[in-house]
């Protein structure tokens, strides 16, 4: 047992030293790099110790009396973290290209965030928290204005704001229903039955309804939302479920020039087992929930075309299409929402969102508002805080030009790493980009060496690497990031 941790250290401390070296080799001609939008953040990685490093592991191990720390990959330093790199306990600065699970937009410390920590409205807000429901301060409905309508997709005019992508595909799920009852009552008002059989969880007061998901989706942990959920098996186990269906999700081969004719089968057949469903399925399917790529479940892709078709069917069964923009949205993908690129003919019902825009919750149609008060309702129904956050994020982006820069990094990443024969299944749009490993079994090695060199990734489904840089990652931090993984995947 000595002998092999002494040669995983030995191991270790050769990738962090051959780390800047590798660096160097791709990032010597910087004249024509764009100005960096962080002047002052770190110019490459720099690495201490291997990671997670002693602080790292003292305060995990602190921290594990209270709490599980299972899921830790190491200990932040968000004081000494500056743009796209990330500060751990044991002052190893990483660049950050997992980015707290694609919920980074603009940078660690950007001085826009910093700047509004001086407002005085935003220090009223973080002293007098609102109960938005009831009390909302008087600026409020400039927060909506200013950050969430601003940024709405064409067609949805309200917008409900919660705490977390989870809450908000849940109250996805609570608008979707009651609009379906609503439809089928007419302009009746609740019936003695439906209020006293609801009180036991019965119909017709607790109706009898469904969602409908895909295969590989994942919507969040909450009941509803867990069931829609079917990434892992890890998420699920051991928790009651509602009996709602899913569809197949088409699983594309790539390269996609070679695969047209079973790609667009797959989708074909998708399509197929939906509208099936929705015309057969015992309990009525009163929405359909989607992702624009799948990303828990292993960043997967569909065409535009299949989910305009989605669309259609769920227009033609009077069924709600929502989309689960949760990890999608706010830029990550070139276009705000991702589902832009697929060039519907009108809006899905309902955009669900939270990540990115440090904020959650979700758009509708004024025909979706329920027609009596605390049908969508908790104690906070939102922060102001996260609002004027949000706002200076849509700032950002259309000061900074962050969508074009997502485009352009994005397209050359997907151009060199082709490069390297051991990734596999390239996809991708804008800097969401995703590549399996041939050798799957190496792909969870991979994450820990490119930790080790000073790169924070992620891994997605059972053989994926997901990249979900900020939209300030720019071409100096994707010679780095391919010069990391070059390096890296000659120790597989």
């Amino acid at each position: 047992m000595l002998r092999a941790s002494s040669q995983r250290v030995f191991t270790t401390q050769r990738i962090v030293q051959r780390s800047l070296a590798t660096v160097a080799s791709r990032t010597t001609n910087t004249s024509n790099y764009p100005a960096p939008f962080f002047p002052d953040e770190p110019t490459q990685p720099s690495m201490k110790t291997a990671v997670p490093g002693p602080q790292s592991k003292a305060i995990q191990q602190r921290l594990t009396q209270y709490q599980d720390t299972r899921s830790v990959f190491f200990v932040a330093d968000f004081e000494k973290s500056k743009g796209n790199y990330i500060v751990d306990a044991d002052g190893n600065a990483l660049l950050d290209m997992f980015a707290q699970i694609a919920s980074i937009p603009v940078g660690y410390n950007n001085p826009a965030f910093l700047e509004l920590v001086k407002n005085p409205a935003f220090q009223t807000a973080l002293a007098n928290r609102a109960a938005l429901g009831v009390n909302p301060n008087k600026d409020w409905v400039d927060n909506v204005e200013n950050a969430f309508m601003r940024v709405a997709p064409k067609g949805l005019d309200q917008v409900f704001t919660v705490m977390c992508g989870s809450c908000a595909n849940e109250n996805a799920f609570k608008t979707a229903f009651m609009y379906q009852a609503a439809k089928k009552r007419g302009d009746k008002d609740f019936s003695l039955d439906e209020l006293t059989s609801c009180m036991n969880n019965q119909a017709p007061g607790s109706p009898d309804m469904s969602i409908l998901s895909f295969s590989q989706a994942f919507h969040g942990r909450l009941f509803g939302s867990l069931t829609a959920t079917a990434s892992k098996a890890i998420h699920k186990i051991d928790i009651p479920a509602f009996n709602w269906p899913k569809a197949p999700f088409p699983l594309r081969k790539y390269p996609l020039a070679e695969n047209e004719e079973y790609n667009t089968k797959v989708e074909k057949e998708s399509l197929q087992a939906v509208e099936e469903i929705i015309q057969k399925n015992k309990q009525p399917v009163a929405a359909l929930i989607v992702e624009p790529i799948q990303s828990e479940g292993g960043d997967n892709h569909a065409s535009p075309a299949f989910f305009r078709q989605l669309q259609a069917i769920c227009k033609k069964h009077d069924v709600l299409f929502i989309v689960d923009e949760v990890q999608t949205g706010v830029g990550g993908t070139g276009t705000f929402w991702a589902h832009e690129a697929w060039e519907l003919p009108e809006s899905p019902d309902i955009v669900t969102f939270s990540k990115k825009f440090q904020a959650a919750g979700f758009f509708l149609n004024h025909r979706l508002r329920p027609s009596q008060p605390y049908r969508l309702y908790n104690t906070w129904m939102g922060d102001p805080v996260r609002a004027m956050q949000a706002a200076a994020i849509i700032n950002e982006i259309e000061s900074k030009d962050l969508l074009t820069n997502v485009k352009q990094v994005g397209a050359y990443l997907q151009e060199q790493l082709p490069t390297f024969k051991s990734l596999e299944n390239l996809r991708g749009q804008g800097t969401f980009i995703a590549f399996d490993l041939a050798n799957s079994a190496k792909r969870d090695q991979l994450l820990m060496d490119m930790r080790q060199k000073g790169v924070n990734v992620g891994g997605c489904g059972d053989r994926t690497v997901r990249l979900r840089p900020m939209l300030t990652f720019q071409r100096r931090h994707a010679d780095i990031f391919l010069n990391t993984i070059e390096d890296a995947l000659k120790l597989q």
